[in-house]
């Protein structure tokens, strides 16, 4: 079969000529360095990709597998080829028609070892809130009786041996500055002396002092609202951006800032109009961006929920509810995302929560912690509109409207208050949904992804529609995702794990006595949803000790209990565990599905590395494994090659899409559904891009098979002759479809398909 070849010609039409037709998403690391990226380079343009989006590329923690722990915003990281390597794998790109798009860290930087990689903190444990990288973090001096509390060692300090040396104080391996005048003084009053006070770390959860990344107390928040603060942690990517290296900015945790519009408003005026910026925001069900943002949209969690949910069955994921309701013992959906916020606002956030009911005084303390675990989205966005007055409103409700009057006059007539319950606010979201919560609740493992909707996870065909009508509308150039280095499963896994919707009673075959039914159910989905796969053991092994540590049931990070977790490795189903064969061609068509709709739907599709072929995989550190790029199967299918089984079907779906999104970017544009009539017709999802593209796509095609197939159901198609995309169903010559199109014809054996029009 012979795809479509990019062209060094594209055709005029998106809205904006900055905007990517498609990235491309490259976790970089010290064996990933700019230099393999840039190997990559000739495939991923013959992929059809018009953008690599590199993870995070300043300096970092030393040997970082991620780059999120930013230790210097000055300097490009030298363990991936410093700037000279990102300047070279940027012209390497530009060569091949690609440009570069950058994730960036605005709201944290790492509390490393050791602490001298951090010259902004290290100063400030040198000179405390007189220095002037005081302002760069959020300390409550007050609090901590004039010391910042620092929770870096591993036991008790009475078993250190501490250690003054000139200006430095050693606790083991790890060194701090000494105050200046301090040196010399006897031990107990040299501690005393100190900016800071080295402590165990377990005393983060209820004595820290400043402000942290979630619950992670080694990643410390910028105060990137500081007009100097902010100017001296972006020189370095404003310069790349400026100097035309980067095109395009992933702003990570945009709801950890203070003032996120602020930092949008200053950020856009920083970049220019010219640059593509997308931010990390989880969006609830109904919650909308806020259209005063100077962005192009978000990173792509809300269009993963609602690919996802048409792939789901809602009375199977009932069934599959009560199912495990009565194998696992555990609460409802909205009593176990209750319980987690609570458990995880009163322990892990203690230190976070006692700041806020400081600063609201005993009076509206209560009404402050109830507010925090009743509110419905991440976050309060009080400074434009959006939906955050009617879930304030809602929140306030569920919280005792008295008490709550109280906080959110607060909150109205004290921006600094505002601005932390907001922050403590996203963290607990972030932390008790998906850390916890979606740990717990396991009747369909494929709901219990990041911005989706465990309680209600299925999607109507005629909500989807709505909201890539809307997405086309008001954010065309929003990005899109189905996996990512943060989804707890690959889309693929996802996919296989969702046809359990369709056929719940396979989760009703007996389960190996298991000390922990919950997990033996995790693991029996988990299995299913990876399949045979290289580690396959070891990496399953791996998911499911973090599932249970996450869910905090029976063991946790914090307190390991040893004799549970021995077990963990046998609850691994064995290799012969597997979906039926009917089931597999469920999955193959979940996994076309979900491709095709992804790739022709309205906003920036970004394809996660490797994820063009089949990819399998499970929660990192699974998923940020070595990338497989399919250069030996894209090149046989470019010479001919029919793609045989689903890894080569994706890829050719994958590359014909891509290719086109990036030459003629104007058939990509409006969006209208296409509706199916006949006795099948819930079970066709179809739109049409009126520039000239039409995808088809089979649901739930399982429940399809078993209520006899399509049975003469048609779809109307847009006037003009319609012809198959190479690449994603007949070879060609295929006979052009006009009219109404016979379903059983049409999508007999390729459950998803393009059509072109050529007429």
């Amino acid at each position: 079969m012979s795809l479509p070849q990019p062209s060094p010609h594209t055709e005029s039409g998106l809205p904006n000529p900055v905007t990517p037709a498609s990235t491309y998403r490259l976790q970089l690391c010290p064996e990933f360095p700019f230099a393999a990226a840039g190997a990559a380079v000739p495939y991923l343009a013959s992929l059809g990709v018009s953008h690599l989006h590199l993870s995070p590329v300043l300096e970092a923690v030393p040997g970082s597998s991620h780059g999120y722990d930013v230790t210097d915003h000055s300097r490009v990281r030298e363990e991936l080829g410093g700037e000279d390597g990102l300047r070279a794998l940027a012209a390497t790109a530009r060569a091949h028609g690609l440009g570069l798009v950058l994730d960036i860290v605005p709201n944290h930087m790492a509390v490393p070892s050791p602490l001298h990689l951090n010259r902004p903190l290290w100063e400030v444990l040198r000179e405390g809130p007189h220095s002037p990288y005081a302002r760069w973090f959020d300390i409550d001096w007050e609090a901590g009786g004039g010391q910042l509390l620092l929770p870096v060692l591993g036991e008790p300090a009475a078993s250190y041996t501490v250690e003054a040396r000139g200006d430095v104080l050693r606790y083991g391996e790890q060194e701090f500055p000494l105050r200046a005048g301090t040196a010399g003084q006897p031990l107990p009053e040299l501690l005393a002396a100190q900016w800071y006070r080295p402590a165990y770390w377990r005393e983060a959860r209820t004595g820290l002092n400043y402000r942290r990344f979630f619950t992670i107390s080694d990643l410390i928040g910028v105060r990137v609202e500081d007009p100097g603060v902010f100017a001296a942690t972006h020189a370095k990517v404003l310069e790349l951006v400026r100097d035309g290296v980067v095109a395009g900015l992933r702003i990570d945790h945009v709801d950890g800032l203070a003032d996120p519009g602020g930092y949008l408003r200053r950020l856009r005026a920083a970049v220019g109009e010219g640059c593509w910026v997308v931010v990390e925001k989880i969006l609830a069900r109904d919650e909308r961006l806020l259209p005063a943002w100077p962005v192009a949209g978000t990173t792509g969690y809300d269009a993963l929920h609602r690919i996802d949910g048409l792939f789901t069955d809602p009375a199977g994921a009932a069934s599959l509810a009560r199912a495990y309701g009565r194998a696992a013992g555990l609460p409802s959906w909205e009593e176990t995302a209750a319980a987690s916020a609570r458990e995880v606002l009163t322990v892990d956030l203690a230190a976070e929560l006692a700041t806020l009911e400081r600063r609201a005084g005993p009076e509206l303390a209560p009404a402050v912690r109830e507010l925090l675990i009743a509110y419905p989205v991440y976050r309060p966005y009080p400074d434009g509109p959006g939906p955050a007055p009617d879930a304030l409103e809602e929140a306030a409700l569920r919280a005792g409207k008295a008490a709550a009057d109280g906080v959110r006059d607060l909150l109205a007539r004290d921006p600094a208050f505002a601005a932390r319950f907001a922050q403590t606010s996203a963290a607990l979201r972030a932390k008790s949904l998906e850390d916890r919560a979606f740990y717990r609740w396991a009747p369909l493992l494929s709901a219990t992804e990041v911005g989706g909707e465990p309680g209600a996870p299925a999607v109507e065909v005629a909500e989807f529609h709505a909201y890539c009508a809307a997405l086309e509308r008001d954010w065309p150039a929003s990005g899109t995702v189905l996996s990512t280095h943060d989804t707890k499963r690959s889309a693929d896994v996802r996919a296989r794990i969702a046809v359990l919707s369709q056929a719940p009673e396979l989760m009703d075959a007996p389960a190996p006595e298991a000390a922990d039914p919950q997990l033996a159910w995790v693991a029996r989905q988990s299995a299913l949803g990876l399949g045979e796969a290289p580690e396959r053991a070891e990496r399953l092994a791996a998911a499911l000790l973090k599932a249970a540590r996450e869910a905090g049931l029976r063991t946790s990070w914090t307190d390991p209990d040893g004799a549970y977790e021995e077990g963990v490795p046998g609850l691994v189903p064995d290799a012969a565990v597997g979906l039926p064969p009917e089931l597999d061609r469920a999955a193959r068509a979940g996994v076309l599905g979900m491709t095709l709709l992804h790739l022709a739907m309205p906003g920036v599709p970004e394809v996660y590395q490797g994820a063009e072929g089949e990819y399998r995989a499970l929660v990192d550190p699974d998923n940020r494994r070595p990338a497989r790029f399919a250069r030996r199967e894209l090149a046989e299918l470019d010479a001919g090659a029919e793609p045989e089984g689903v890894a080569r079907e994706k890829l050719a779906l994958t590359a014909a899409l891509l290719r086109l999104r990036r030459d003629r970017p104007a058939l990509f544009t409006g969006y209208v559904p296409l509706t199916a009539r006949g006795p099948a017709a819930e079970h066709c999802v179809a739109f049409a891009r009126p520039g000239g593209i039409v995808a088809v796509a089979t649901r739930l095609s399982h429940r399809l098979a078993e209520a006899g197939g399509w049975r003469g159901t048609t779809l109307a198609l847009p006037p003009g002759r319609w012809t198959p995309l190479p690449g994603s169903g007949p070879r060609p010559p295929a006979v052009p479809y006009e009219g109404h199109a016979d379903l059983a014809a049409l999508l007999t054996p390729h459950p998803a398909l393009a059509l072109i029009r050529t007429d």
